[in-house]
């Protein structure tokens, strides 16, 4: 429409109920016959008024005008109806929409702060001269008694409508089964396109479930390599132990001052071969505490460290393996509050972070800074290793931490492969600390290694030290490892005044009922027979039933039976034995074990013993 046509209000309706809307809508089609409007027009119309009365209805103040519009469009004229109303009530964009394509005019005009308004218009086939004549002869129609009459046509011209509206559903109707016939013939392409779909799916289901079984028996494949991979590390690491420990008892005896003496040049050698054989050992016990930690049989035994003594001992080990311009510098940390934790772990996680630091640094420094600190108030021991060396690539940063994993490039070249168990063996034992092990590093700008442990260790509480032991009138050994009694001999020379040696376990029997000695120290593998079947002779003989015996294995706990051993004085770590070790047990005078670390009880045992 044009801006600002001639308006001509016919009547004002307030809409407040549905009754309301009727009313509205037999006006409107009253104004339209009025007005020679009929027909389809008149039925949309009269049909959009009604709905949008009904979705209006409830809003605040809304009121419905019926009005003839001059529209100076060549003369026309319109039957017009304005809503008005308030609030935040608004007409669905569909109905607009529709009003829209259904009839020739509708607007929304501007809001008046709350107030709305929306203009519906059906142009009329009424010349626009004659429109203000028409308009008073509709309101006197409109305001007429004969309402029983206008009823009727509205009723009668409802079931037109009806009529029309049925006419219009059966067309949909038709259309919706012929779209219903296409929908079923594409329904069965569908169904024939699944069906097809569903045998390719079973086929690969099929194939699926075959790889995963396959999948799970890679797995149980990989899982049993893996637990023969330990238990192979184990036995190897067991294996060598007792050589090795032999080599290093029988150098230690031709060092002794005691000894006979040697030339400067034998006393080199044999220090040579200590120091490698310490070497061999300590890569050995590494190997070893690995397959342990992989089958979560490593622990570690708490006690309270002497900080100083541990970082002096790193400073004479590893003083000597610098290479020549590089200083190591290992404070002399004074000590300010107790540090409870596994002094071996903790003294072999600073050793391979220390060495590999001195392995990799060819010029500069090797620093170890000492801090004490607190963290969310928890007493923390944190120890920064860094280096002047070669370096990591960050690329390498995450699998420097992967078992048997080296960096390769030039830096190795005359350095020894090594074993790649350093980093990854020093975390592991850190993260069993209750630690924390980080690695900071950038190629050819060195390498900063942070090791954070709790000040005090969860875990039992530390033990005491052994008693002095008393000495023993006398002892008889039974075991068949002549080597490894070389280097067991001298100990008890020290705690027993006579030490019978025995290395057949069939005349031990005899021997104790004859000797009557203090302790019995008897290995349970053996030729022949072995220890238990000594044990079960001992205890059976009324002569020998008394005497302490004291077991010496290799074994690991899950390979003793412990049930052919009660009664025994205690069960002691062959690869771990010491002078205190003896002693405790020498001197202890009942069938409970020494509070010794090396001792275990032998029913049930309190810790783990090494496998030859």
């Amino acid at each position: 429409m044009n801006a600002g046509p001639s308006v001509h209000e016919l009547i004002t309706i307030a809409l407040r109920e549905g009754g309301d809307v009727v009313t509205l809508r037999r006006c409107a089609q009253s104004v339209c016959r009025a007005t020679g409007l009929t027909g389809s027009p008149l039925v949309r119309l009269t049909t959009v008024v009604s709905e949008v009365g009904e979705q209006l209805l409830g809003a605040d103040d809304l009121t419905a005008q019926l009005c003839l519009e001059e529209t100076g469009e060549a003369g026309a004229a319109a039957v017009a109806v304005r809503f008005d109303w308030r609030g935040t009530r608004r007409t669905p964009s569909a109905l607009l929409a529709a009003a829209a394509r259904l009839l020739d005019h509708s607007r929304l005009p501007a809001d008046d702060g709350d107030r709305h308004a929306l203009v519906l218009a059906q142009r009329t086939p009424t010349s626009a001269a004659s429109v203000g004549e028409l308009a008073a002869g509709v309101r006197s129609r409109l305001a007429g008694t004969d309402a029983a009459a206008d009823l009727i046509e509205a009723l009668r011209t409802q079931n037109r409508q009806l009529l029309a509206a049925l006419e219009e559903s059966q067309g949909q109707q038709e259309e919706l089964q012929r779209l219903n016939a296409e929908l079923e013939e594409t329904n069965a392409g569908v169904l024939a396109l699944y069906s097809e779909l569903a045998g390719e799916l079973e086929e690969t289901n099929s194939g699926v479930v075959a790889l995963y079984a396959e999948l799970e028996d890679k797995t149980r494949q990989l899982e049993l390599a893996d637990e023969y991979k330990t238990r192979f590390w184990a036995n190897v690491s067991h294996e060598l132990r007792s050589p090795v420990h032999s080599v290093i008892a029988l150098a230690r005896l031709l060092l002794d001052s005691r000894a006979d003496p040697l030339s400067d040049e034998q006393r080199r050698q044999v220090a040579l071969v200590q120091a490698s054989g310490s070497t061999l050992l300590a890569l050995v016990d590494e190997l070893l505490d690995v397959a342990k930690a992989e089958s979560g049989r490593l622990e570690p035994h708490p006690a309270e460290v002497d900080l100083r003594a541990l970082l002096y001992q790193l400073r004479g080990t590893l003083r000597g393996t610098a290479q020549p311009g590089v200083d190591l510098c290992i404070p002399d940390h004074v000590q300010r509050g107790p540090l409870v934790t596994d002094e071996v772990m903790l003294t072999r996680v600073l050793r391979n972070v220390l060495s590999n630091a001195l392995k990799f640094t060819a010029q500069g420094s090797v620093t170890l800074d000492v801090t004490e600190e607190e963290h969310e108030g928890v007493p923390r021991c944190v120890f920064r290793i860094r280096d002047t060396g070669v370096g990591i690539p960050a690329a390498e940063l995450q699998r420097v931490f992967e078992e048997f994993y080296q960096v390769r490039g030039p830096h190795q070249r005359g350095r020894g492969g090594g074993t790649g168990l350093g980093l990854p063996y020093a975390r592991r034992l850190t993260e069993l600390l209750g630690g924390r092990l980080t690695l900071d590093s950038e190629a050819g700008r060195g390498t900063l290694v942070t090791v954070d442990v709790p000040a005090f260790l969860t875990g039992p509480p530390p033990q005491e030290p052994a008693a002095p032991a008393p000495l023993a009138k006398s002892v008889v050994v039974v075991d068949d490892d002549e080597t490894w009694l070389a280097g067991f001999r001298p100990l008890l020379d020290k705690l027993a005044e006579s030490v019978t040696v025995l290395t057949d376990g069939g005349r031990a029997v005899a021997a104790v009922e004859r000797a009557t000695p203090d302790a019995v120290f008897l290995d349970l593998d053996m030729p022949g027979l072995d220890g238990y079947q000594v044990y079960g002779l001992l205890a059976a003989n009324p002569a020998t039933a008394g005497v302490p015996v004291v077991i010496l294995t290799a074994l690991e706990h899950p390979h003793v039976d412990h049930a052919r051993l009660a009664g025994v004085r205690a069960v002691l770590d062959k690869s771990r034995l010491a002078a205190a070790d003896l002693a405790a047990v020498l001197g202890h005078h009942g069938t409970a074990p020494p509070a010794d670390r090396a001792a275990t009880a032998a029913v049930p045992p309190s810790r783990a013993e090494e496998h030859r």
